[in-house]
């Protein structure tokens, strides 16, 4: 009876063993099966490569599935909005989003978050339904570029004073134009020695970037400085520098960073970048996405920071992990 018994007992503590890692592997099933997408600006871009690298890294931590989507150029405002339209229809958990553009999507971003959880990165857009926002401070970023022109002009000629330009990758980014905001207003409020003369939009292409520096260039022969204000038109304004000569008397400040951008940093063509932490917005934007789709709290809007990178301080240890960060 007692071997009868303890085999019972046997049975049944090996049945609930057997529950209990069934319950544990549903568990860890219903874990890997949810899908939270990322819908970046531009997935060709190096920035946003980084953004997708963190959103990537993120889901293999949390055991989440995140696809990566994204039109192939920034411009491509109804791309997006299909591909936003598309990703809702497929029931995610939630949706982590970058919004080309600010007045478009603000719409199909209130109409989408009345089926799923929308986290918001990097750029504004006109919609009060964001669950929680993640982004550097732009104004702040661009007040940060005005210092740092202000700077590289002083150290060339002595003085904060002369004529500066500004270039946009194209209008009503509200990333862009929030940098564009805290440039002009940080020029107004501490160097009213600055004026600037040209503020122009380019088109998101980088050619562009270097027709309307060299341009400038040439309309403008006194110009001492020019912000441009994302990775694109930096890449084009330091390509005008290099091919015309300018960096002697023309100071440049990019904003985000690549390889080519570091090149211009490191051999004087650009005197300084504004660098964001776009890795995190995507890591912490699929973590912030996957205790939304929970119910639990999460922080309305969390400022990632943006840091002045120059030559005298781009090989300090954060300034090294920010310029080299991991993509794969």
């Amino acid at each position: 009876m007692k071997i009868n018994t303890l085999g019972r007992r046997a049975v049944l503590g090996l049945s609930t063993i057997a529950l209990a890692a069934g319950m544990l592997g549903s568990s860890v099933s219903l874990a890997q099966d949810v899908t939270i997408p990322i819908i970046v600006k531009d997935t060709t871009s190096f920035y946003w490569q980084i953004v997708l690298a963190g959103a990537r890294a993120a889901g293999k931590d949390l055991g989440v599935t995140v696809p990566e989507l994204g039109a192939q150029a920034e411009t491509d405002i109804n791309g997006q909005i299909s591909i936003l339209e598309n990703a809702v229809a497929g029931n995610p958990a939630a949706i982590v989003i970058a919004p080309t553009e600010r007045t478009a999507l603000g719409a199909p971003i209130t109409e989408a978050a009345n089926s799923v959880p929308i986290i918001g990165i990097d750029s504004s857009a006109e919609s009060t339904a964001f669950t929680s926002f993640l982004t550097t401070d732009n104004v702040q970023g661009g007040r940060i570029a005005a210092d740092g022109l202000a700077a590289a002009i002083t150290a060339a000629t002595g003085k904060a004073e002369g004529e500066v330009a500004l270039i946009t990758n194209s209008p009503n980014a509200g990333s862009l134009e929030e940098r564009k905001q805290g440039f002009i207003e940080q020029l107004a409020a501490k160097y009213p020695g600055l004026t600037l003369v040209a503020d122009k939009y380019a088109d998101g292409q980088a050619a562009t970037g270097l027709n309307i520096t060299t341009d400038l260039l040439t309309a403008y022969p006194n110009l001492v400085g020019i912000f441009a204000s994302n990775l694109i038109q930096a890449q084009g304004a330091g390509q005008a520098i290099a091919e015309n000569g300018a960096a002697a008397k023309v100071a440049l400040i990019g904003f985000d960073s690549d390889d080519k951008l570091v090149g211009f940093l490191k051999d004087g063509t650009i005197d300084a970048l504004v660098v964001q932490d776009p890795y995190r917005m995507g890591y912490d934007g699929i973590k912030t996405a996957l205790a939304a789709s929970k119910g639990e709290t999460v922080e309305k809007f969390v400022d990632t920071g943006a840091n002045l990178i120059t030559t005298a301080n781009m090989n300090d240890a954060r300034s090294v992990e920010l310029l080299n960060p991991k993509v794969n």
